[in-house]
């Protein structure tokens, strides 16, 4: 398994000094957020190719909302997410990280004919059957990312978004683990990673207080364990602190980040 870590998790003034960063940390590649991603593609490309740091992966964030009522809305965030994996492609990552939709419920509760959360299913699910299709055309994987019950309402749990990938059943449709969701929102994490292996394609690592994998109560023996009982053999991101908005602890977490790589291989990921 290769271990790599969001771009605003390591300091430095440009892209390169970032990748060069991580290369120096003994880091294996670098998460690069989707918002205005085309901005920054030549940068990201340029400091991949001279420091040899691939890009894992581009996680697409808090763009527009895929589950909105509204057409224009919803048409408006399917061209961001094609744009994110598009964007993807250029960089050679492997996959796009995508959580489906934050906060709360967007579309009405239309019981006892269809709740809240049936209504976003069957129209994430309408999204993804043209999704799969643009991500097969341009070779690229599309990874659903379930999120904890404070920050969404909808998918908190690897067996709700398993469920619609596998209705899918798609070879470009995957899931996202993320062991710090998992945390709050699993009975049995490594149970969890176990039952839906075949449907994961992608990993984010955090302790259960969001810090750094070591930082934290979370044991990571178990989890290194499941996903090698998996066959896993995917990218770990770290994905810690405040996403995309880590900036200004960046300098903290290059301080920490060795003994943090020491604690997950002595645990068995790496």
């Amino acid at each position: 398994m290769k271990i790599a870590i969001q771009e605003d998790m390591l300091p430095g003034g440009t892209m390169t000094e970032k990748f060069e960063t991580a290369k120096a940390l003994g880091l294996d590649g670098v998460e690069v957020w989707g918002r205005d991603l085309a901005t920054k593609i030549y940068a990201i490309a340029e400091a991949s190719q001279q420091t040899g740091v691939p890009v894992s992966s581009v996680n697409h964030g808090r763009q527009g909302r895929l589950l909105d009522p509204h057409p224009a809305e919803r048409a408006r965030a399917l061209a961001e997410l094609r744009a994110s994996i598009t964007g993807a492609v250029d960089l050679k990552a492997d996959c796009v990280v995508l959580v489906p939709m934050f906060y709360g419920p967007l579309l009405p509760d239309l019981g006892p004919w269809l709740s809240p959360f049936e209504l976003e299913s069957e129209l994430f699910y309408t999204h993804l059957r043209t999704l799969s299709d643009f991500c097969e055309a341009l070779d690229n994987l599309l990874c659903i990312e379930p999120i904890n019950r404070y920050e969404t309402s909808f998918l908190n749990r690897v067996e709700q978004a398993a469920a619609i990938a596998q209705r899918l059943d798609h070879p470009r449709v995957k899931v996202t683990a993320d062991v710090y969701h998992m945390a709050l929102e699993e009975a049995d994490l490594p149970a969890a990673l176990r039952d839906h292996a075949q449907w994961i394609g992608h990993v984010h690592l955090a302790d259960n207080n969001r810090r750094l994998p070591g930082q934290g109560l979370l044991n990571f023996a178990p989890i290194a364990e499941a996903l090698a009982a998996s066959g896993y053999d995917g990218w770990l991101v770290l994905e810690c602190g405040a996403p995309s908005a880590n900036q200004p602890h960046a300098a903290a977490y290059r301080r920490d980040l060795p003994a943090s790589l020491a604690y997950l291989k002595e645990a068995g990921l790496r």
